[in-house]
């Protein structure tokens, strides 16, 4: 579903390549929350997603919110920073 989404934030240093799977992987996601993929978190939350820019129309106060309290995270923004950092720590080491 999400595989054509591009480019988690350039701004976070991630490569425009990288897809919301890559970043929110089944890894990442059991450790910071109850789901075992980010579809899964997102169909929690009753958000209908198929792009990036899907995930920046949904009103940020009500994303913050889900994230929240399904996640160890207390906003969108630190979730995806933590998603970011590992990321590039991950590629960083592997090369």
């Amino acid at each position: 579903m999400l595989k054509e989404l591009q480019g988690a934030k350039s701004n976070e240093g991630v490569q425009n390549h990288t897809t919301m799977e890559m970043l929110f992987h089944e890894t990442f996601m059991s450790r910071y929350s109850s789901f075992k993929c980010f579809n899964e978190f997102l169909r929690k939350g009753n958000f209908d997603v198929n792009t990036l820019e899907d995930i920046d129309n949904i009103p940020e106060e009500l994303f913050d919110r889900h994230v929240d309290r399904e996640t160890d995270f207390e906003s969108w923004e630190s979730m995806l920073g933590r998603a970011n950092e590992e990321f590039l720590s991950f590629r960083t080491s592997s090369n």
